[in-house]
C-alpha cells in the first residue's frame, strides 16, 4: 500500500482528480468534461501499472517476491 501512496505518479493522479472534480462541480457539463474524465481514468491506469511494474522489477532484483 505504501508503494502507491508515496509514488509521485499516484500523487499527480490524485491532484489531477481533485481538479477534475472541481471542474465537474463548477463548470459546464458537455462532451469535453466526459473526455476529461476518460483521460483521467487512463492516467490512473497508467500510474497504477507503473507502480506495479516498478515493484515487480525491484522484487526480481532483490530476490524476494511477495505473495
Amino acid at each position: 500500500m505504501r508503494k502507491f501512496l508515496f509514488n509521485s505518479a499516484m500523487i499527480g493522479v490524485v491532484a489531477g482528480g481533485w481538479n477534475i472534480v472541481q471542474a465537474t462541480r463548477h463548470g459546464p457539463r458537455d462532451w469535453r468534461l466526459l473526455l476529461t474524465w476518460i483521460g483521467w481514468g487512463l492516467s490512473v491506469a497508467i500510474a497504477v501499472g507503473n507502480v506495479v511494474q516498478d515493484a515487480d522489477e525491484k522484487s526480481l532484483t532483490t530476490g524476494t517476491k511477495k505473495k
